[in-house]
């Protein structure tokens, strides 16, 4: 009693939101974020479910379907594909994270900060914007990781360059549409300065749909990471990539289709799953979405 009583009306305020933002969110969103965390666990405990050492050869088992001693099976030089599996989700999702939230930084900064002052800083910031989206994001990426060097802090540089733009266009108009409001107009009539206005007051209002873009550009950071894997600019073997696997398999896909076939449905349930948590808060924040989409 006493701690609803003490607790300011902003505080209660914003609990009521959070929990009707979660009561909207739909059973979609819930499988979605399950699988992730599935495999954010079994990523992060890597050693304690692998079977094998994921870089050890065994010349002795080379394509061995799955069962037995390999739960799916090994590839050519005898390495265990459950244990690559595993760990190679560690570098997917690293990866894919972690260029999204730099890009996600990295653009909404850009954005809010053009869509904000205006004028000629907008111009000049969107119009280089427009530039790196005038490339294919794959292209592109794969242009930058072949000049900086196929490294993890490279790879995450270069797809959270090919990302940054869209995040820039989503903050800029999420800015423009808070800040001719009535409560943006009251601050600056009390004399608030402009980064207070922009990060304390129209930030939390933009940051829902910056967080959908996320949840949906980190599916494309995985599928551009695959990619880039699987036509030899990714991380040197022997580390254990999926779309490196992928590559692997495919020199023997009509021997041992597993190889290709098992790191390919994993990049598939990874970038299905991120989709499913974008589409579930896309229309948890917006429920009109459902009946236009």
């Amino acid at each position: 009693m006493t701690d609803t009583v003490s607790a300011p009306p902003a505080a209660i305020a914003r609990k009521g939101r959070v929990r009707s933002f979660v009561a909207r969110l739909n059973l979609t969103t819930w499988i979605g974020l399950a699988i992730i965390t599935s495999l954010v666990l079994l990523a992060v405990f890597a050693p304690v479910f692998a079977t094998h050492a994921p870089s050890r050869q065994n010349i002795m088992d080379p394509l061995i379907g799955p069962g037995g001693d390999y739960l799916l099976g090994t590839d050519q030089f005898g390495r265990d594909i459950w244990s690559r599996l595993l760990f190679g989700a560690r570098y997917s999702l690293t990866i894919g994270v972690s260029a999204i939230l730099l890009a996600m930084v990295v653009g909404t900064l850009i954005g809010m900060i053009a869509g904000y002052l205006g004028g000629r800083i907008d111009i000049i910031f969107m119009q280089v914007m427009d530039v790196v989206l005038a490339f294919p994001a794959l292209i592109l990426g794969l242009a930058l990781v072949a000049m900086l060097g196929a490294t993890l802090t490279n790879i995450i540089i270069a797809i959270a360059f090919t990302a940054t733009p869209a995040f820039a266009r989503i903050a800029r108009a999420g800015v423009i549409a808070q800040r001719d409001r009535e409560y943006v107009q009251a601050c600056q009539a009390m004399g608030f300065s402009g980064p207070r206005i922009l990060f304390r007051h129209i930030t939390p209002a933009i940051m829902p749909e910056v967080m959908v873009m996320a949840s949906l550009w980190m599916a494309t950071a995985v599928r551009t990471e695959a990619s880039l894997a699987f036509i030899g600019l990714g991380l040197a073997p022997p580390t254990p990539t999926w779309g490196g696997m992928v590559r692997d398999g495919f020199d023997n896909i009509l021997s041992a289709a597993h190889l290709a076939l098992i790191p390919s449905m994993a990049i598939l349930v990874l970038v299905l799953a991120f989709n499913l948590i974008g589409d579930g808060l896309r229309d948890a924040i917006d429920p009109r979405l459902k009946d236009t989409g």
